[in-house]
Parts: structure tokens; C-alpha cells; sequence
């Protein structure tokens, strides 16, 4: 496509999260140390939400590679589906533990075998830390298996750290009188909010540095502020509204993108009417976060 055009050695812009392209915004940095110095104190549970597309998966793998390394003293184990019946999670945790638990068949034996890897892992000086991510598709069930296995404990900390990443519906579930239990054990919470004008901006010339950019600012000042409005602050919206307009673009043989681009990325990214509709509320709010002395919108909070 436009990777010759534009001297780039791969898409700058993919949907995929890859912590290559991290980039540590001022919500993200704040929410990386939450969670670290949560796991270092030893809660039990810790909870991260953000809307979809707001780098949930990304700070997840983020913590898991930081986190991880033969000699960090951490056991990590990730779920990214968590769809997952009590009996199912049970069994995909012992597998990330390295429990042979393929002929296990009952949930008793499954929890005994688990409780015992992490016993073995406490002698040998190591924490366990468990990340899932879509943490709001978790069934009741599942996490009430996880608050028992919280209360798994020596006499001196944890044997396992549960992190939850989900979108906001995962509150509205913790709020639910039958989990009242598990929500009271959150001693830390953290949330991702879009990222403000100018980390939207520094967050498109990092990735494209990152892609192998070498030139001065291939997006135009008024083309992220239309980016910025598009996207809502959202980097995944940036991301694909990024993209269609470096496609347009190279299609056209411009070297740089500029306002008339990134709109015209916009307009494909959604229908016109509401494109507009998306463009007028934007600059509202803009105009009047500037009136009443608030942060712009895409600030956290």
C-alpha cells in the first residue's frame, strides 16, 4: 500500500494492540502505576476499565511484559476470553500455571490442583498474577470462583493478584448485590478516558516514528485537531481514521496529510450526516470546556 510512499517499514496504524507502539499517555502511565503499586502492596483484586478502544488490551500486555522475565520473581497468567464457565477458567489457569490438568474432569480436583501449583510457587518466593481482559463478559459464576480464589492466602500475602480489565459494564456488574462481596475486595480501581488534543497528537507522530518515520510532521496541525474531534480521543478511531487518510493520500500522491484528508477520512469513517453531527458536538463541548475553564474533552478525570 503506502509503505514506500511514505518510508515506512510496517503499518503504523494497525488495530492490533502491540506494545511496540505503547505509548504512555498520561491516563495510560497513570493507570501502568496504579496497577504496579497495587500488585506491590498485594491486593488481591485490582480493576481497570475504559471504554472500547481506549488501550485496555495494550496496558494489559504492557503490565504482563513488564511483569514478566525468568528472573522478576512474577508467575503471570493471562485470559484474554473470558467467556469462560467456572469449570472452563479454572482449567485455563492451570494450564498458564503448567498443571497437567487435561485429565482433571471435576471442578474440586481443578481447584485442589490449582491451589497446590500456588502453594509450590509461594515457597519458591514467586507471586501470581492473573490478567482478564473483557473482564465484563466474565458469568457471575466465574466470578465468584475468583473471589475464592482470592482468599487463597500464607500467612503473609496473597498466593494469586486477579487484575480485571473491562469496559464500563463491568461496574455496573460489581454493583450487583450478589457480588457485593468481590466489589468490596477492589482496594484499587483505575480508568482509561480518551486522550486530549495534544497526547492524540504526539500519540499519531509516535507511532509513526515508531513505523519508521523520519520526516517532519506528516499530519498536519489542523488535520489532528479534525482526527482528534473524529476520533472522540479514542486511539483505536485514530487509528483507522489515521490510516484511511494515509490511504488517501498515497492514492492522490500527497506526501502529507492535510485538513481536507483527515476530513474526508472522517466522512468515510461514518456517514456524512453524522460525521457532521459528530464534528458540531465535538467543537460545542471544545468551545465550552474553553468558556467554563474545564479540561478539554478526552481529559481524564
Amino acid at each position: 500500500m503506502y509503505l514506500a510512499h511514505f518510508g515506512l517499514r510496517e503499518f503504523p496504524f494497525s488495530l492490533t494492540p502491540d506494545i511496540v507502539f505503547a505509548y504512555q499517555a498520561k491516563t495510560h502511565q497513570e493507570g501502568l502505576n496504579t496497577l504496579l503499586l497495587a500488585l506491590q502492596g498485594g491486593e488481591g483484586f485490582i480493576k481497570v476499565t475504559g471504554e472500547v478502544g481506549t488501550g485496555k488490551t495494550l496496558l494489559c500486555r504492557t503490565l504482563l511484559d513488564r511483569l514478566g522475565g525468568p528472573d522478576s520473581g512474577t508467575v503471570t497468567a493471562y485470559i484474554p476470553n473470558p467467556s469462560l464457565h467456572s469449570h472452563q477458567m479454572l482449567r485455563h489457569l492451570a494450564l498458564e500455571l503448567g498443571v497437567r490438568a487435561r485429565q482433571m474432569r471435576e471442578e474440586p480436583d481443578l481447584y485442589d490442583a490449582v491451589e497446590r501449583k500456588l502453594l509450590a510457587l509461594a515457597d519458591l518466593g514467586k507471586r501470581v498474577v492473573l490478567c482478564i481482559d473483557e473482564a465484563q463478559a466474565l458469568p457471575v459464576e466465574t466470578l465468584e470462583s475468583l473471589r475464592l480464589l482470592s482468599n487463597l492466602e500464607t500467612s503473609k500475602h496473597k498466593l494469586i493478584q486477579i487484575v480485571l480489565f473491562g469496559q464500563p459494564e463491568l461496574n455496573e456488574m460489581l454493583e450487583r448485590q450478589s457480588l457485593r462481596s468481590l466489589a468490596s475486595r477492589i482496594a484499587f480501581s483505575a480508568r482509561l478516558a480518551p486522550l486530549p488534543l495534544g497526547d492524540l497528537s504526539s500519540y499519531l507522530r509516535h507511532r509513526l516514528i515508531v513505523a519508521g518515520w523520519a520526516g517532519p510532521d506528516l499530519f498536519s496541525a489542523a488535520a489532528n485537531r479534525l482526527l482528534w474531534l473524529g476520533s472522540g480521543g479514542v486511539p483505536r478511531r485514530a487509528n483507522a481514521m489515521a490510516h484511511k487518510a494515509l490511504m488517501l493520500a498515497f492514492g492522490e500522491g500527497h506526501r502529507h496529510v492535510d485538513a481536507g484528508l483527515a476530513w474526508r477520512a472522517w466522512r468515510d469513517a461514518e456517514s456524512l450526516p453524522r460525521a457532521l453531527r459528530s464534528m458540531v458536538g465535538s467543537t460545542l463541548s471544545l468551545l465550552a470546556g474553553a468558556w467554563f475553564g474545564r479540561a478539554p474533552m478526552g481529559a481524564t478525570s
